[in-house]
């Protein structure tokens, strides 16, 4: 089964409706073995793709991932970017803001670490958080030290849209393209997955009673994914729903947007020029000596 990326994608204004969107399609994959060849032809296309990216130095690659807790995120990005040149990759976890991040705008931290040119940046969470979990939990929103007067929340989450799609459309215009992933996962297969957690000594650490307090705030949290996908996916940055209840499928998924998308920039290896081509040809009359 070809992956076609188009079927992810949200397109620039439409209004999503998480209902409407699948947590489970048809694999990709025959077997478990098809799926590592299929994932080893991505990664391999990945690795060159990213060479090219790095030596031709124009443009700037930032991954975005979102979900909900057990969506399979972090394995996303483990498996996927496993044959990246660490070299021209870096992950960034946003967890809650420090006491000086907290001094800023909600943007300011993220962007500092928005990846160079001829680099790819994974931001694994990221300023959509403060449109997802800040909305959902408004104390957070009052602890922000934000002015009395800019705390109207008829208005807030519009205007936080508006700033965050400003702000892509800026780093498109300046070479950076953003990859935005929401891996959609059931309710049922979190519980699943919680439990696995809970049974599996080893997976103890990835879980705690706070999991269990945002797992109640399902129907809020999925009120603000459909209001922030459906605000924020444009034509430069289109939001891709990706089907997380197949870890397997939702990793060929991701991997095959990440590739088309690469595609699609113009890039070329540096053309070396008459004068550097007779550098190098004396060069290597001295290495041949």
């Amino acid at each position: 089964m070809k992956i076609n990326s188009k079927h992810f994608r949200v397109r620039a204004g439409e209004t999503v409706k998480l209902k409407q969107w699948p947590t489970r399609v048809k694999p990709c994959y025959k077997s478990k073995e098809h799926y590592q060849e299929i994932l080893a032809e991505h990664i391999k296309e990945l690795r060159e793709r990213q060479s090219l990216l790095y030596a031709s130095n124009r443009y700037s690659v930032l991954l975005i991932f979102q979900a909900m807790d057990a969506a399979g995120k972090d394995g996303a990005i483990k498996h996927v970017m496993s044959g990246v040149n660490p070299q021209g990759c870096e992950v960034f976890s946003f967890k809650q803001p420090s006491a000086e991040e907290l001094k800023h705008d909600f943007l300011w931290r993220t962007t500092c670490r928005l990846p160079e040119r001829g680099r790819i940046g994974i931001f694994n969470r990221s300023y959509y958080e403060e449109v997802l979990i800040v909305r959902v939990h408004p104390k957070i929103l009052r602890s922000q030290g934000l002015p009395d007067e800019l705390l109207d929340e008829k208005t807030i989450w519009r205007e936080r849209y508006r700033s965050i799609v400003d702000l892509e459309k800026h780093l498109h215009r300046n070479g950076t393209q953003i990859i935005k992933f929401f891996l959609h996962l059931s309710k049922a297969e979190q519980r699943k997955r919680f439990l696995m957690r809970i049974d599996a000594p080893a997976k103890n650490w990835k879980f705690s009673l706070a999991d269990i307090e945002e797992r109640r705030q399902w129907k809020h949290y999925q009120k603000a994914y459909e209001a922030c996908l459906s605000a924020t996916s444009t034509v430069t940055a289109p939001w891709h729903i990706v089907p997380a209840d197949d870890k397997e499928n939702a990793r060929l998924i991701i991997s095959q947007i990440v590739l088309d998308t690469l595609k699609q920039l113009r890039m070329n290896y540096p053309e070396a020029d008459r004068a550097r081509r007779k550098e190098l040809r004396s060069i290597r009359k001295l290495l041949v000596k």
